[in-house]
């Protein structure tokens, strides 16, 4: 079994409203050379919860952090103009609440982050702020909304 120290929120980068699904994700992820769909969850935007890779095979899903962690992706995360945005359901927003906390329950001590919260701290202050985001994802700050 592996250790489990990050829970890793992330985003489809679909447009907002726009249906997507694990078997569109899995060919995207398959035409990049991955192996399977990276994320272990996917959450639609009827709040359906579909299984992606089992829990205890390494997911594809944030780079240097795939050996320790479990990835969720939610439909959605681009706003209709076009930019990073939150765009989870009300469906979608109870969906993920249920499962993070399902994955708490199965992994104690995991921390809940988001995509964004690995990237590198460009300044070395300790903090990774907006500034030095690599990525938007998931649009909107995973560590306070499931601390």
């Amino acid at each position: 079994m592996r250790k489990i120290n990050h829970i890793v929120i992330h985003c489809s980068a679909t447009v907002e409203g726009k249906p997507f699904n694990r078997a569109a994700i899995k060919a995207m992820h398959l035409a990049r050379g991955f192996t399977d769909i990276g994320y272990h969850y996917i959450i639609l935007l009827d709040g359906t919860i579909e299984k992606g890779r089992a829990d205890d095979v390494v997911g594809a899903h944030v780079s240097g952090h795939n050996a320790n962690s479990i990835g969720v992706c939610y439909i959605g995360g681009i706003g209709k103009n076009g930019n990073g945005k939150d765009t989870r359901t009300p469906a979608q927003k109870c969906a993920m609440d249920s499962l993070i906390d399902t994955l708490k329950g199965q992994y104690p001590g995991a921390k809940v982050s988001g995509h964004r919260d690995f990237s590198p701290d460009k300044n070395k202050d300790g903090k990774i702020t907006p500034d030095e985001f690599i990525k938007e994802c998931p649009c909107f700050d995973a560590k306070v909304e499931y601390a």
